[in-house]
């Protein structure tokens, strides 16, 4: 009971501390705005993806044609070609970022199959002679097939928006993967399967059937013992290196199942990814009947895969065994990491959400089976679906404190996501998880950007004072605590020579310049203005730099990115300034504006708004603290200001002088691709797991 006490104590403290700073910062109109955002209800996750009727007269069609294909589905056809035809327009329709060809295996159809698909543009069609069955049919298509990647996929499917790319990624973010499967739904909406279990007696068993979708149980990517051949990806030249699909399952039934223990046999991964969407009119082509027609070899080929595989059988769990125990056997064997942070990440909302999302991706890559926990209890499906993609369990709880006193055992790892959930976690972890690595992710020194808007923006010294003892004090407990900038660095390091720390700032990938000088125009300025520091930025900026550039720049626009409210729209709005908002998607502006703005005046950390600019070699212009430890120099790939005279010249000659933009946006690139990659990220962040062994 105590302990209870002193658990809701420090959240109560903490809360008043944060209404407390907001009420100086913001006024108690915009405290009440930002606490109204936090709590409007969740968004739900979208439902299925437009179905193509099956009745459709035929029309021609074409389908995305690439020259050298990175991916080559492969679609094996027995008539139906009314699903055939639903499956390929909705290729069509959906598309993908992969290059990939689509070809079709013709087994010998009864109808009129051949023809029709004949006047499909940019469709490969292969003709078999006699019917072969699925197992034949794949790998005759197979053979033909001219990327890197196979992807088998039935013809009573329709494939949901990023159904390929999702998988395609598998391989990028899971070295070891050799399999990747789509997560199948029903034409209903309903959970068909999200990857497959083996039991000892070769028994198989789908997870998540009848489910919702939704279930965050089946919204993250991870390891199973088979995806179904109805929608699966592998290595080409894996594939035929275990000799495709085994001819002993001839015609159907099990040559998935069979292909997956081959090449786990190799020691490669079998993974299913719910980013990607497919939903399967399952037992439209074999039907459903298990005695009758193809569909019996279900039952005949079960004791041929058990005979083959024995002895892999010996590791699998009983018969019987719940599905959800069963499924959870490879993240037991993985080191376990949990995060812990305020509220589900959102990459598109801020910087910090944006570093934390690369960083739970590469503690994937590192082979951590990583769970998320939200401080504030909130679900969103979306948020958690995007997080799923990149193999994050999102725990969902309505009592967090039984839930980590229940499973902190079962962690190597547990990461404390900044100063406010650090100061109330902290002690509970070393309580629930005593044998688990403590690693306190500040994002930035909260104490130094509270003292720095103390001495710019009439912040409250005391309270900067208070937390700075309070955030000493945490790393001073903390096994490992991350910190993003060299700066932060040597101050803790004066104040802590013994904390263990590591340097692991902002995470890029360069992006690379998309138009040149004469093709842009206008400024950009990316912040969400829940951010005080921002909001100061931006007073300052309008109050005494924009007018000198309108008088220099005359027609030139400013555009404001982030999150924002009425209230700030009508504030910011002045001629000449465009207040969009958040936006879904930043690349259109970092590839239509000529110069990105930084006139930040407090703060702490490395910004996000300059490395988002840089890694799409944008050149920015951008105060002191705002380039503060980002390895930049002036001239080279960024212009500093620090005097609004000063500020508006640099923008002027950025803007003006393309030989100088040029000069920027190309040492912007070289600057985020040596400081900022992933790479490196990945090299701290292994640094700081080093010790925390599997469960």
């Amino acid at each position: 009971m105590l302990s209870t006490a002193r658990w809701y104590g420090r959240r109560l403290q903490m809360l008043l501390q944060r209404v407390r700073g907001s009420l100086l910062q913001r006024g108690w109109r915009g405290t009440l705005r930002r606490a109204l955002r936090e709590f409007r209800p969740a968004r739900h996750a979208a439902g299925l993806p437009e179905l193509f009727p099956l009745d459709a007269p035929f029309a021609p069609f074409a389908l995305p044609v690439a020259g050298q294909p990175e991916v080559s589905v492969v679609i094996p056809v027995h008539g139906r070609l009314a699903h055939t035809l639903a499956c390929l327009r909705s290729i069509a329709a959906r598309g993908a970022r992969t290059p990939f060809e689509v070809i079709v295996v013709d087994d010998a159809s009864p109808d009129a199959t051949a023809a029709t698909l004949a006047r499909v543009d940019g469709l490969r069609l292969l003709r078999l002679q006699r019917n072969l069955g699925f197992v034949g049919a794949c790998n005759a298509g197979a053979g033909l097939a001219r990327g890197r990647y196979l992807l088998f996929l039935n013809n009573d499917t329709q494939v949901a928006p990023g159904w390929l790319d999702a998988l395609r990624a598998c391989f990028d973010d899971v070295p070891d993967c050799g399999i990747a499967g789509s997560r199948l739904l029903y034409p209903d909406g309903r959970l068909q399967e999200c990857g497959a279990l083996v039991y000892a007696d070769g028994s198989a068993c789908n997870c998540g059937r009848f489910e919702d979708p939704r279930d965050p149980r089946w919204l993250y990517r991870r390891e199973c013992d088979y995806v179904s051949g109805a929608a699966l990806m592998v290595e080409a030249a894996l594939f035929r290196q275990v000799g495709g699909f085994d001819e002993r399952y001839a015609p159907a039934y099990y040559e998935d199942t069979g292909l997956a223990f081959a090449v786990r046999a190799r020691g490669r991964r079998v993974l299913v990814q719910p980013a990607s969407t497919v939903v399967h009119d399952e037992g439209a082509t074999a039907g459903r009947d298990p005695a009758a027609g193809v569909k019996r070899y279900q039952v005949v080929h079960r004791a041929t895969f058990a005979a083959q595989w024995a002895e892999a059988l010996c590791a699998q769990p009983a018969a019987g065994t719940p599905v959800e125990i069963a499924a959870r056997r490879a993240e037991r064997r993985a080191r376990r990491l949990l995060v812990i942070e305020s509220t589900l990440p959102d990459a598109g909302r801020d910087s910090g959400s944006l570093r934390l999302f690369e960083m739970l991706r590469l503690a994937g890559q590192l082979g951590c089976s990583v769970s998320l926990l939200a401080d504030d209890g909130r679900f969103d499906a979306v948020l958690a679906a995007h997080l799923g993609a990149v193999g994050v369990e999102v725990v969902v709880t309505r009592a967090p404190r039984h839930w980590l006193r229940r499973h902190g055992g079962g962690f190597a790892a547990v990461l404390l996501s900044r100063y406010p959930v650090a100061r109330v976690w902290l002690p509970l972890v070393r309580k629930a998880a005593p044998a688990a690595r403590v690693i306190f992710d500040t994002v930035d020194l909260h104490h130094l950007r509270e003292a720095r808007a103390a001495q710019t923006a009439g912040g409250d010294a005391a309270q900067a004072a208070a937390t700075r003892a309070a955030e000493l004090a945490l790393i001073a407990q903390s096994d490992c605590t991350l910190l993003t900038s060299s700066v932060e660095i040597g101050q803790v390091r004066r104040e802590l020579p013994q904390a263990r720390l590591e340097l692991l700032g902002n995470i890029h990938r360069v992006r690379g310049r998309q138009r040149p000088f004469d093709a842009r125009r206008d400024l950009l300025f990316i912040g969400g203005f829940d951010h005080p520091p921002n909001t100061d930025a931006v007073r300052w900026f309008l109050a005494a730099i924009w007018p000198r550039l309108r008088a220099r720049l005359p027609g030139v626009q400013l555009h404001l990115i982030g999150s924002t409210d009425a209230a700030r729209q009508a504030e910011f709005g002045v001629d000449g300034v465009l207040v969009h908002g958040r936006v879904p998607d930043l690349e259109p502006w970092l590839d239509a504006c000529r110069v990105s703005l930084a006139p930040l005046r407090f703060g702490a950390g490395v910004k996000g708004k300059i490395n988002s600019a840089m890694a799409s070699g944008l050149p920015v212009v951008a105060t002191a603290v705002a380039a503060e430890a980002m390895h930049l120099v002036d001239g080279c790939d960024v212009l500093l200001a620090d005097t609004p005279a000063a500020f508006a010249q640099a923008v002027e000659r950025a803007y003006t002088d393309a030989a100088l933009w040029q000069r920027l946006s190309d040492g912007a690139l070289a600057n985020v691709a040596a400081h900022f990659s992933p790479e490196l990220a990945r090299e701290a962040l292994r640094r700081a797991l080093a010790g925390a062994s599997a469960a």
